[in-house]
């Protein structure tokens, strides 16, 4: 559970602000995609060597 402390003066904006970033740090919102729909691992390593072959095929054509 994420527990914000509103300090003296602190505008609701910054609150929600802060709140967020924390939200974002924490990886909730990837946790719960990956959870919505199971992958076998055989293909999540596809897809991750696929991933990786596509980022170096950018560097090497100086698009990264």
């Amino acid at each position: 559970m994420i527990k914000i402390d509103i300090k003296d003066n602190e505008t609701v904006d910054k609150a929600l602000k802060r709140f967020k970033k924390k939200f974002e740090k924490m990886g909730m919102m990837r946790e719960l995609r990956a959870r919505q729909a199971f992958e076998k691992p055989s293909i999540e390593l596809r897809q991750q060597r696929l991933r990786a072959v596509y980022k170096q095929q950018m560097i090497q054509n100086g698009l990264i």
